[in-house]
């Protein structure tokens, strides 16, 4: 017998994690894509609140990436860190000392400009459009001696211009990880936290240069400041301090003179012997060379423009699902395909196999119990296959084929901050999707990703999407009695409860998960074997776990009836469906066994009225409370035994509750509205 194999991965330690987790800090110069990126990685669940001593706020989330966790601090935007306002200041404190200020600092009246302490790292965010612009705040920030990382970020619209830029020349010439993103479609952002996390562990602060002349013009200023109080006082880098000192900044001139003042004199004395010996003032002269050097590195940076580059099927596919002004369009478009999956390709296929087999079927009517049993079983058999064929392997084919192409990836980043609104990530997209064709696989789908509560609240949210079988409901009756407006109404009623539902889990739970760095894997064919594998994998456990379920169900239902239980039934759910939803009496059964068999919901209560004609029976108002009901009471056994087997008996009964609870609610407060506009009405 062979061994098992074995799979070496390289784990990068130490991970930083739990209470050793990253503190990312994102900067950059306004109109960089800063936001951008922040809005693309954020978790659910955003904290914001003013720096101290200013009108800016700052936003704080966790942030997963792989193994590691982040707390990326999006901090408002400077320009340059020369002569700051008092609002502006409060983010260089924070860059300077976190929730410790220095000695100089401590009489400020604000305190502490933010409740954490200083960043492992600074992520400046650089826009390549405008490259040298951003560069001379890049060069100031080498100053501080904190772990850098440039994200050269727009680098699509960098091209659009005709701009053609290398990372790894702007990174040799800066001493830096320079990582090439584009924050608005995805690209280089998991390779940008990466870096940054490979530059905490390598533990080398850049080294800023300075050029020669400028450098022997501050060595006596530069000697001045090694003295023991003052860098125990400031508790600032050196060069910064200098830099700072000898560009007169109004913040750091004001603490030397109240704190030393003997010292400010002799900086005084030592910037003007300096700038003697230069052709401008020592200040204008570090402007220019910062200027100059800003420039020098975006020219080293720019690449000859590649004329009549291709635009191959990718290009346009990524403007599609990536760019901001087509994503949704694009994602749309993924989502019309599921429905033209659900209600055309499907139904042809439940047409040709279990609809069939049903009919033949029918024309066993035995009378014994033992007969009944066995046809109670093969019912059950038709059933599983009425779900598995027509709706599940189609639908998860579907799903794998999307992942395996790289476009779920996309779809995931473009509608991840429309679910952050209900305490999700973009990833679950695509199991909402399939839930309209039914919500098994679609659960099992949603049980993959994500993490602890997340999946929960996903599998919950997805058993209000209303499936195939319940949208066949909706359409036969709302469709046939009250009109297509009536149907849209139903299925928006629908998507205002997951919302809702899912907005109050966020709130209950305190769905507090990091925010994802979402990998935009490059497009790929998918290959027929790994596809067909792949989907074997993920419906074989659900076959095993639905048909037991099924066929018992089936059975139970078929010897209850045979038994005459009906009447009792009834007259035991009075209260649920007379009282208070205002239905027939006789509707007992078919709500409480309709969660066996979904897809005959409408052919027993065909059965309960003894005909065709529901409206014989039912006004209006009653059946749009029977439809609201049904469309958010437990879509079926299947569904129940996959949440059971997937998240537990606590996840799938808190989901047999709510279900029962929205539907009574809905239903109920339906009729109830509906009969108040009636009386004023008249």
């Amino acid at each position: 017998m062979k061994p098992p194999a074995t799979v070496a991965i390289a784990l990068h330690t130490p991970l930083r994690r739990g209470a050793r987790s990253l503190r990312i800090a994102l900067v950059g110069a306004p109109g960089g894509g800063k936001s951008t990126l922040f809005r693309a990685v954020q978790a659910t669940s955003v904290q914001s609140a003013a720096l101290a001593g200013s009108r800016h706020a700052y936003e704080e989330c966790a942030v997963q990436a792989g193994l590691d966790e982040a707390r990326l601090i999006h901090l408002p935007s400077l320009r340059s860190l020369l002569n700051l306002d008092e609002a502006d200041r409060a983010t260089l404190k924070y860059l300077l000392w976190g929730d410790s200020p220095a000695p100089v600092a401590r009489h400020d009246p604000e305190g502490a400009p933010a409740p954490f302490a200083p960043p492992d790292v600074i992520l400046q965010v650089v826009d390549a459009t405008a490259l040298e612009r951003h560069l001379e705040l890049t060069l100031e920030l080498l100053t501080l001696s904190r772990p850098l990382v440039i994200a050269l970020n727009k680098m699509d619209e960098a091209r659009e211009k005709g701009l053609y830029l290398s990372s790894k020349a702007l990174a040799r010439r800066l001493g830096v990880a320079v990582v090439p993103t584009s924050a608005a479609r995805g690209y280089g952002i998991p390779q940008l936290f990466r870096a940054a996390l490979d530059t905490v562990r390598a533990g080398v602060p850049p080294a800023p240069a300075t050029s020669e002349h400028l450098r022997a013009s501050l060595e006596p200023l530069a000697e001045a400041m090694r003295d023991a109080q003052i860098v125990r006082a400031f508790g600032v880098p050196s060069q910064f301090l200098v830099t700072q000192l000898a560009q007169g900044d109004r913040y750091f001139m004001d603490e030397l003179r109240q704190h030393f003042p003997r010292h400010a004199a002799e900086v005084a004395r030592l910037c003007a012997a300096a700038s003697a010996k230069l052709p401008r003032l020592l200040r204008e002269e570090l402007h220019a060379e910062r200027h100059h050097r800003a420039a020098s590195l975006a020219e080293t940076a720019a690449r000859p423009e590649r004329a009549g580059e291709a635009r191959d099927l990718r290009y346009w596919l990524d403007e599609l699902f990536l760019s901001p002004r087509w994503n949704l369009v694009g994602s749309a478009a993924v989502f019309a395909l599921v429905l033209f999956i659900v209600f055309g390709v499907s139904a042809w296929l439940d047409s040709v196999t279990a609809a069939r087999l049903a009919a033949w079927a029918s024309a066993w009517q035995p009378q014994s119990t033992g007969g009944i049993a066995g046809r109670a079983v093969a019912d059950g058999l038709i059933g599983l296959l009425g779900i598995v064929v027509p709706y599940m392997i189609p639908l998860v084919m579907l799903l794998v084929a999307l992942e395996q192409s790289g476009v779920m990836a996309r779809i995931a980043f473009a509608v991840d901050r429309g679910f952050h609104r209900i305490g999700l990530h973009g990833d679950v997209a695509l199991p909402f999707l399939l839930g309209l064709g039914c919500n098994v696989p679609a659960i099992s789908a949603a049980a993959r990703g994500g993490r602890g509560r997340e999946r929960a609240a996903a599998a919950l949210l997805i058993t209000f999407v209303p499936c195939s079988a319940r949208s066949a409901l909706v359409l036969a009756l709302a469709g046939k009695y009250l009109g297509g407006l009536a149907v849209a109404a139903i299925f928006a009623a629908a998507m205002i409860v997951i919302a809702l539902l899912g907005r109050l889990l966020k709130t209950r739970e305190a769905m507090t998960g990091p925010g994802l760095v979402l990998e935009i894997p490059p497009y790929a064919r998918p290959k027929a074997r790994a596809l067909l594998r792949e989907t074997w994998s993920r419906t074989q456990d659900i076959v095993t776990i639905v048909l037991p379920l099924l066929v018992g169900g089936s059975v139970v239902l078929a010897l209850l009836n045979h038994f005459g239980a009906d009447a009792f039934i009834n007259a035991a759910l009075t209260p649920v469906t007379a009282w208070w939803l205002g239905l027939p009496v006789v509707l007992g059964v078919p709500i409480l066994f309709g969660v066996l068999r979904k897809e005959l919901s409408l052919l027993m209560l065909y059965q309960a009225f003894g005909s065709f004609e529901i409206m014989q029976f039912l006004d209006p108002i009653q059946l749009v409370t029977l439809l609201l009901f049904l469309t958010f009471y437990v879509p079926c056994v299947s569904t129940f035994a996959v949440m059971l087997k997937l998240f537990g008996r606590r996840t799938a009964l808190d989901s047999v509750l709510l279900s029962l609870g929205v539907a009574l609610a809905a239903g109920g407060a339906a009729r109830l509205a509906l009969l108040g506009a009636q009386a004023l009405t008249g």
